[in-house]
């Protein structure tokens, strides 16, 4: 019976102590710094509310056209990406931190109290970024709501609310500031994307976004686990933490690229016959900024079912399922950018692909 009591009140006992002793006083009555309790609380919702409630709310419904609620959105999201590095970089980056080793100063200094600020801040803006989520269900781009994202953006508030209860500054605010940073970019990508067909000439940069992402990862995971080899007063737990998100993230976006970008081309000369993978394409978190793919089919650039042929009635690209009599007739599909029909697979700029859709002509085949 001892024995029962102690392995009860033991984790209740180590509870106390971490959320009453090893607490940062300072953040007391602050928004969801309670306890773990309410951020938890609305993590699960978040994840209920996209892969539950909001696919059976949208099953028998046509999806929103919030198109002008997207450009609006990335750019608030890009306004406040910059407030909130610039915020974080004069809290201490700028002149006082040290990239070496960066002790928390729990003291009511305040440069202290202002990058305790801004971390509470960067814990906030995970919560922002659950609308990335929602959006996509309210246009019903489910296939975008993978598990791996809705675990990522789900995990995400709950990861940094413990770095603000109990380490609000010093060290890991560089995870924060450089992704901060990169949040910029990403939402100005993302904002263009959202004007319409008009402004995807411009986004030939996608390649060099995607490898700015793989820096990213490769600065914060060198910058966290270097503590693990000297001497600093910072929690080494938190090392292992942010250091293993970046090296996790690293490798699925160095998997992203290759698919992307290095095979490419072989893909494009063997006419793009099976596409990239969906399944890998949604198993990467925080693909939407870089699908330009997904702004192609929102631009909802329609021929009505006629296709654009070319020479002699056949397509520009594509291995096409037609009848023997075909010609420049209808196809039944969307072009969404490329040459006929519904494209299948996941590269934004390709004209090659399969074209779903009976083309009835005039012209027969040889």
């Amino acid at each position: 019976m001892e024995i029962l009591r102690e392995m009860v009140y033991q984790p209740i006992h180590w509870y106390n102590d971490l959320m009453i002793n090893k607490r940062d006083k300072r953040v007391d009555g602050w928004l969801f710094m309670s306890g773990p309790l309410p951020t938890l609380s609305i993590c699960l919702f978040y994840v209920i509310l996209v892969k539950v409630i909001g696919p059976r709310y949208m099953k028998n419904r046509p999806p929103f056209d919030i198109r002008r609620l997207l450009v609006v959105y990335n750019f608030v999201q890009m306004i406040f990406s910059i407030w909130l590095c610039q915020y974080i970089y004069f809290s201490g980056w700028h002149q006082y931190y040290s990239l070496r080793c960066q002790p928390v100063d729990y003291s009511d200094d305040p440069l202290a109290k202002r990058m305790t600020f801004a971390s509470w801040w960067y814990y906030m803006s995970k919560f922002t970024e659950f609308f990335d989520t929602i959006f996509f269900v309210m246009r019903k781009k489910f296939e975008h709501v993978s598990t791996l994202h809705v675990v990522h953006h789900g995990v995400m508030p709950m990861s940094v609310w413990f770095g603000v209860k109990f380490t609000p500054g010093g060290h890991s605010t560089f995870f924060g500031l450089l992704n901060s940073f990169v949040h910029i970019i990403m939402y100005f990508y993302y904002m263009m994307a959202a004007l319409g067909p008009s402004w995807h000439k411009y986004l030939w940069w996608k390649k060099y976004l995607t490898s700015l992402q793989m820096v990213q990862f490769i600065c914060i995971f060198v910058h966290a686990f270097q503590l693990l080899f000297i001497d600093c007063d910072y929690p080494k737990a938190f090392s292992w933490w942010i250091g293993g998100h970046a090296v996790l993230f690293f490798f699925l976006f160095t998997d992203f690229y290759k698919k992307a970008y290095t095979h490419k081309r072989n893909k494009s000369k063997m006419g793009h016959k099976n596409g990239l993978s969906k399944a890998f394409f949604n198993s990467i978190p925080c693909l939407q900024q870089f699908d330009v793919m997904e702004h192609h089919q929102d631009s909802d650039i329609k021929a009505n079912g006629t296709t654009h042929a070319g020479k002699n009635g056949y397509p520009a690209n594509g291995l096409i399922h037609r009848k023997s009599d075909s010609a420049n007739g209808h196809s039944n599909g969307h072009l969404n950018g490329y040459a006929n029909g519904h494209a299948n697979g996941h590269c934004a700029t390709m004209h090659n692909g399969h074209a779903n859709g009976d083309l009835h002509g005039s012209r027969k085949d040889k």
